[in-house]
C-alpha cells in the first residue's frame, strides 16, 4: 500500500501540518464527484472503529507540542471522547484530595461550527490563536503527545536552545522508549511503509529534539526513505541575542539530521514574497499556508494510486535528487499561475525565450535548454530556502554558473501543461540523452488537480478572489550549488558563535558538506560565502 508516516515535531509544524492534512480531507469526494481523483487515501489515513464501533478515518501521524500548545482540540481528538473522568475516583489514596486544574482553553468559533454542522465563519489571523482553531479533522488518540516538561511561550523557562530539546529526548526516551510507545503501534498497520516525514522547526529546541528522534528512526528503519522539512524563522527577525541563538541551533540540525535523513528541506519565511503574495509575517496561520502550498504540491505524486499517471513515490524523488549519494539537501520553490494572468504571460515569455535558444548551439545546449520551457528552476519566484527568492535580476546563464543544479523534481498541478509530460517511451529516450550528456536528472510531474483554497486557507493570494476554488502550482525540488554558499555562509557565521570546544566539529562538518555541492563543476568567480544569517 506505500504508506507514509508522519511526525509534527513542535507548534510551528503544527501549524503546516495542519494545512496539510485539512488539504488531504478535501480531497475526499464521498462518491460525489463525476470524475474520481487518483489520491489513493490509505497513503496518509488509516481506517479504524470509534467506542461505539463506528468507522473512522484518521491521519497516520503523531504530534508533539509543549504544554498549552494544543488549544482547544479535545484529548481524544473529537471521535474517541470518553466524557468526563474524575481523576480523584480513581486514586488509592482514601484521605482529601486538593484539586488545582488550568482552565480549559475554549474551542474556536470556527470548531464549534464544524462540530455542529453548521457554516463556519470567516477565519482572520486574530481569530486563529492555536494551530487546532482551524484543523478540519479527526486524530486518532494515540496521535495526541503533549509533553508537559516545557510549557509554550515560556519566558521563565524557554524551550529555545538546541541541547534543550536533545536532553529532553533522551529523558523522554530513557523514561518511555519512544519508538515503542509511539511509532511502532503506527509502523505494524502498515503493510508497507512508503517513508517517513518530519515536520519540524530547526531553529530551536525542537532541532535538537528531532535530532535525537531521526537518530532513533534510522537505527530502527535503516533503509526507509526518511524526509525532514526544517521550519525557521524569517532571518533578521528578533533581538540580536535570539539570531544568535537560531542561527547556531539552525547549523547543528543541518549538520547532524542531514546526515541521517534522506532528504532535508529548509522552510523559511521568504524574505520578498512575489507581488501576488499578501503574506501577514506575524502569523503563523499565514506563514505556514504559504509554505504548505509547496510542501504539499511536490509531493503529490507520492500519494497518487498505483498506476495513475504522474505517480512517483518520495523514494522515486530521492533518486532524482540524490543521483550522487552525497547532496541529501534540497531546495523547495514555488509559483502560483492562477488565477494571476501576469503569472500566465511570465511563463509564456520564459516558455518561448527557451524555444528560442534551442534553435542555436551544440545538441548539448539544447538538451540543457529542453528543461526550460518548463517552469525552470530560475522561472520560479517564491523560495523557502534561507528566506531567499529567485527574482535577483540575474541573467539566466549568471542564475545557472551560480545554481549548478545536480538534481531536480517538479510537480506540475492545476494547469494542462502538454509537451512536458511525455509517455513512457518518450521520457525514456529523454532520460537517457539526459545521461549521454552528462546533465543533471530531472523529474517532471503533472496532475490536473489544483490546490485546494479552503475556507481554513488564509487568504494570501492578493487578486485570486474569494470565488476561486483552487490555485495552479509549479513547484520545484532541487539539489543545487547554492545549498554551498548556504553552507559556507552558516560554517562562517557559527564560527564566532559558539565555544571552542563544539567549534571544530561543526566547521568541518558543514565544511564538508559544503563541498558535496562543488565536486564535478567548478563555480569559479561566482563562489561567494556571505550569508543573510
Amino acid at each position: 500500500m506505500h504508506e507514509i508516516l508522519t511526525l509534527q515535531l513542535g507548534h510551528r509544524a503544527n501549524y503546516l501540518a495542519t494545512h496539510f492534512w485539512n488539504t488531504q480531507e478535501s480531497y475526499f469526494d464521498y462518491g460525489v464527484s463525476e470524475e474520481p481523483l487518483t489520491i489513493d487515501h490509505d497513503i496518509h489515513f488509516r481506517a479504524g472503529q470509534g467506542p461505539k464501533g463506528e468507522d473512522t478515518y484518521t491521519p497516520r501521524t503523531l504530534i508533539y507540542d509543549l504544554k498549552g500548545g494544543f488549544g482547544g482540540l479535545r484529548k481524544w481528538g473529537g471521535l474517541y471522547d470518553q466524557g468526563d473522568i474524575d481523576p480523584g475516583s480513581q486514586d488509592l489514596w482514601d484521605g482529601s484530595v486538593v484539586k488545582q486544574q488550568d482552565k480549559p482553553i475554549s474551542q474556536s468559533a470556527y470548531q464549534k461550527a464544524l462540530d455542529d454542522l453548521d457554516q463556519p465563519p470567516k477565519l482572520s489571523s486574530q481569530a486563529v490563536r492555536y494551530w487546532s482553531d482551524f484543523s478540519r479533522v479527526f486524530y486518532h488518540p494515540r496521535s495526541i503527545i503533549q509533553i508537559n516538561d516545557y510549557e509554550l511561550g515560556s519566558t521563565i523557562l524557554p524551550f529555545e536552545k538546541w541541547d534543550c530539546g536533545e536532553q529532553l529526548f533522551s529523558e523522554l526516551d530513557k523514561a518511555h522508549d519512544i519508538l515503542d510507545r509511539d511509532i511502532r503501534p503506527w509502523a505494524e498497520e502498515c503493510d508497507q511503509v512508503q517513508a517517513i516525514q518530519v515536520f519540524a522547526s530547526a531553529d530551536d529546541a525542537w532541532g535538537g529534539f528531532a535530532t535525537r528522534y531521526v537518530e532513533s528512526l534510522r537505527d530502527e528503519y535503516g533503509k526507509t526513505p526518511l524526509w525532514f522539512w526544517g521550519l525557521e524563522e524569517q532571518a533578521g527577525q528578533g533581538q540580536r541575542a535570539q539570531q544568535s541563538i537560531r542561527t547556531v541551533n539552525i547549523a547543528q540540525s543541518l549538520q547532524a539530521i542531514s546526515t541521517l535523513a534522506s532528504m532535508y528541506i529548509p522552510l523559511a519565511v521568504p524574505k520578498y514574497p512575489p507581488a501576488y503574495v499578501g503574506l501577514d509575517l506575524s502569523s503563523q496561520w499565514h506563514v505556514s499556508g504559504l509554505m504548505s502550498m509547496a510542501v504539499e504540491s511536490i509531493t503529490l505524486p507520492s500519494r497518487q494510486k498505483a498506476g495513475s499517471m504522474g505517480r512517483g513515490l518520495l523514494g522515486d524523488l530521492e533518486v532524482a535528487l540524490n543521483s550522487n549519494g552525497n547532496q541529501r539537501i534540497a531546495e523547495l520553490q514555488c509559483s502560483v499561475v492562477d488565477p494571476l494572468t501576469q503569472n500566465l504571460e511570465r511563463g509564456a515569455e520564459a516558455s518561448q525565450a527557451a524555444k528560442d535558444k534551442r534553435t542555436a548551439g551544440s545538441p548539448l545546449q539544447q538538451l540543457a535548454y529542453e528543461d526550460e520551457m518548463g517552469p525552470g528552476q530560475s522561472r520560479l519566484d517564491i523560495s523557502f530556502s534561507s528566506g531567499q527568492t529567485t527574482g535577483t535580476g540575474l541573467s539566466l546563464r549568471q542564475w545557472e554558473r551560480r545554481n549548478h543544479v545536480f538534481g531536480k523534481v517538479e510537480s506540475i498541478r492545476g494547469v494542462p501543461w502538454e509537451g512536458h509530460v511525455l509517455n513512457d517511451e518518450g521520457e525514456a529516450n529523454r532520460r537517457k540523452r539526459r545521461r549521454l550528456g552528462s546533465l543533471p536528472t530531472i523529474e517532471r510531474y503533472c496532475n490536473a488537480l489544483g490546490y485546494p483554497l479552503l475556507d481554513s486557507f488564509p487568504e494570501i493570494l492578493v487578486g485570486g478572489g474569494s470565488s476561486s476554488k483552487a490555485a495552479a502550482i509549479y513547484a520545484s525540488l532541487s539539489t543545487t550549488g547554492q545549498m554551498s554558499k548556504w553552507t559556507k555562509g552558516l560554517q562562517n557565521m557559527v564560527s564566532r558563535m559558539v565555544d571552542v570546544v563544539e567549534r571544530e566539529a561543526l566547521s568541518n562538518g558543514l565544511g564538508e558538506m559544503a563541498e558535496a555541492y562543488e565536486e564535478g563543476w567548478d563555480s569559479g568567480a561566482d563562489d561567494d560565502s556571505s550569508s543573510d544569517y
